[in-house]
């Protein structure tokens, strides 16, 4: 069966429904193909016997105006909700307890976490010099700029917590190019964080507020949101084995004995997924293209009914490799947003995997629970006999792109295929970064460049 559609957007997750609902919004004829039976990718919300569980991203940041604006058009379909003060406390393990990240001078001084050298050490950092290699992985250059011991105890566990990555493998031009910019045009970390909060913003700007959020009972309630506004007339689910190809100045788009002749075509889906999806590429390019490694990660969601006065008020604790422990780290949902868990309970999620440990995947229910329960009692310090009245375990295979090296060689591939076909918009987590706000940014931009052609 043939039919005709301005716009083809392939993939239903954050990223696809942003941009179908954008290009809806502004009059377009588009429609989203999705592979699964069921829209939303990774972003699930799973509720059971009365707790709230994320099977992925956990939290947003309103790191950019789009996210504020998605949230406007939703309004009365989905309602956000910010952090609770606790999650302002993030904890870092050192040695047997978790300790808070400093917060101010104080706390900068006494914590255990840094050496009183590199607590010194800070205090010169505007008056270093500025890196001259483009590639200096993130541990590099925090270590070169801040120490050893800062590397260790925070940027390691950040980059685990983000990334479930390592820094020494991730350059920071291409991991976090904010930070690297900070210190090419600024000298400095310091110097450069100053003078961008003193920089005069405009009221739409001032809308990147960088608040810490969730949607009230998860963010399934955005993902259904999005469904509803775009319409199940324009989503097509369970459509496997997608083929594009390009035909007479527009593009048809195939899977089974359906076959769609559109205007555009934006792909969302993993940089895996594009070989079979863009077959009408040379095999290099496509070798290129797809040349994105994606760490693997298990989320074990572990609920208490009754904590038994045990509280952690916290965002959650991370763990740096160094300390060798089963867990990258744990984050506390229930201490931040409401209706998480029971009264009197809380909701954890444990993250395990990762680049340096992706054979974690394969362990069985039994070890990852085992692992899980046992994270409550020596890490969480919950009572011996104390086990978890809820598990839930979601495995990942393919979770985080890692931004190395070969980047620029895919974000060069991504650029003459889109110069030689213009009409054809390689999207998803493959660029642009990997946070909510960065995706839902980078498809209001897509969306945005259709509607200007």
């Amino acid at each position: 069966m043939q039919r005709n559609r301005e716009v083809i957007v392939i993939g239903g997750g954050l990223t696809g429904l942003t941009c179908a609902w954008q290009l809806k919004k502004n009059g377009h004829d588009v429609e989203i193909l999705e592979r699964d039976n069921r829209i939303g990718g990774l972003m699930q919300t799973v509720e059971a016997d009365g707790f709230i569980m994320e099977q992925g991203p956990s939290t947003g940041t309103v790191k950019y105006p789009e996210v504020a604006e998605l949230f406007d058009d939703l309004r009365g379909h989905c309602e956000t909700e910010e952090a609770a003060e606790a999650s302002k406390c993030r904890l870092i393990w050192k040695g047997s307890r978790f300790h808070a990240l400093p917060a101010g001078p104080l706390s900068a001084l006494t914590t255990p976490l840094f050496t009183m050298s590199d607590k010194l050490r800070i205090l010169f950092e505007p008056f270093r010099k500025r890196g001259s290699n483009p590639n200096e992985t993130i541990g590099e250059l925090a270590e070169r700029r801040l120490g050893k011991s800062f590397v260790d105890y925070a940027v390691d566990p950040f980059l685990s917590g983000v990334y479930a990555g390592d820094p020494y493998r991730l350059p920071t031009r291409l991991a976090l190019p904010k930070l690297y910019q900070l210190e090419q045009r600024y000298g400095s970390f310091i110097r450069g964080s100053l003078a961008l909060a003193r920089k005069p913003k405009t009221d739409r700007e001032r809308r990147a507020t960088k608040a810490v959020f969730s949607v009230k009972g998860g963010f399934g309630q955005l993902i259904e949101a999005l469904g509803t506004c775009i319409g199940t007339e324009r989503i097509t689910l369970g459509c496997h084995n997608i083929r594009v190809e390009p035909m007479a100045g527009k593009w048809k788009v195939s899977w089974g004995t359906n076959e769609i002749i559109a205007n555009h075509v934006v792909t969302t889906c993993p940089a895996y997924a594009l070989p079979s999806l863009l077959s009408f590429l040379p095999d290099k390019q496509l070798k290129t293209l797809s040349n994105l490694y994606y760490a693997p990660v298990v989320e074990i969601a572990v609920g208490l009914r009754d904590t038994g006065g045990v509280q952690w008020n916290a965002f959650g604790g991370l763990i740096p490799s160094l300390e060798h422990k089963d867990l990258l780290g744990i984050l506390m949902p229930s201490a931040c947003f409401t209706g998480r868990a029971p009264q009197g309970g809380s909701l954890f999620a444990c993250f395990l995997g990762g680049v340096r440990h992706p054979e974690i995947i394969q362990k069985t229910d039994e070890e990852l629970t085992e692992i899980a329960n046992k994270a409550l009692h020596d890490m969480l310090k919950f009572p011996k006999g104390k086990q978890a009245d809820l598990i839930r375990i979601f495995r990942h295979p393919h979770a985080i792109p890692q931004y190395m090296e070969n980047t620029d060689d895919r974000l060069t591939a991504i650029d003459t295929v889109q110069a030689q076909y213009p009409t054809l918009h390689i999207a998803g987590n493959i660029k642009d970064g990997i946070g909510m706000g960065d995706r839902i940014k980078q498809a209001v931009d897509v969306a945005n460049a259709i509607c200007q052609k």
